[in-house]
């Protein structure tokens, strides 16, 4: 991570992650938001109930996936300024 321009970035972490503390990932948008020199969107999603991958649930995993598309939506610049 340099002083420098990033695009839009959505960094997803589940809080009961075996694999990958949700620590690390805070940890590298914290350095991103300190470093980057730019104004495109730079999220930070903790799902408490989620581990390393997302929930199972058919609805809960439509809605994230919904977050998702959502994101890249406001990313390209279709969705209004009031969006997410």
């Amino acid at each position: 991570v340099k002083p420098q321009n990033y695009p839009s970035i959505l960094v997803t972490a589940g809080l009961n992650d075996p694999r990958v503390l949700y620590s690390e990932p805070a940890k590298f948008v914290a350095k991103l938001r300190e470093m980057k020199t730019d104004n495109n969107l730079l999220l930070f999603k903790c799902d408490l109930g989620a581990g390393h991958f997302s929930k199972s649930g058919r609805f809960e995993k439509l809605q994230e996936d919904a977050f998702i598309y959502a994101f890249i939506l406001k990313a390209l610049g279709m969705i209004p300024a009031s969006g997410i």
